[in-house]
């Protein structure tokens, strides 16, 4: 599973998790901070999709790789939510918003289809 060089998704997401950190770091040093407990789990979220993205890249076989990318889907999913909830709370600007909502649906839908085809790939091997 393992390539030498980074792959368009992993560069996306740790661009999008180097983003969440910064806006995290704004937020808490201009913002209300009693929607601190937001930005924690913004910042989990954010920055857990390459982590896992990094993770199925070491993976021990193609299910490993698939649960990874099934991992990292969610956490996208999940900071797309919390991405609307500082919007509503009034915590970022619709531009902020759309900026990170854009770059989080992009990395979204890359890993779907990563997913559509490992799944395909590995039913293939199955029936060989």
């Amino acid at each position: 599973m393992y390539e030498n060089s980074k792959s368009v998704l992993m560069l996306k997401s740790e661009a999008f998790s180097g983003r969440i950190v910064k806006m995290i770091r704004y937020l808490n040093d201009n913002s209300d901070r009693v929607l601190s407990p937001l930005y924690n789990q913004i910042l989990r979220s954010g920055t857990s999709i390459a982590a896992n993205i990094g993770e199925a890249q070491y993976a021990q076989s193609r299910a490993d790789f698939i649960t990874k990318l099934h991992i990292a889907a969610k956490e996208a999913n999940e900071t797309r939510k919390w991405l609307k909830n500082l919007l509503e709370g009034n915590a970022i600007t619709i531009e902020q918003y759309k900026s990170m909502d854009n770059d989080c649906n992009e990395i979204l839908s890359i890993l779907v289809s990563s997913l559509k085809t490992s799944k395909r790939n590995a039913q293939i091997v199955i029936n060989s």
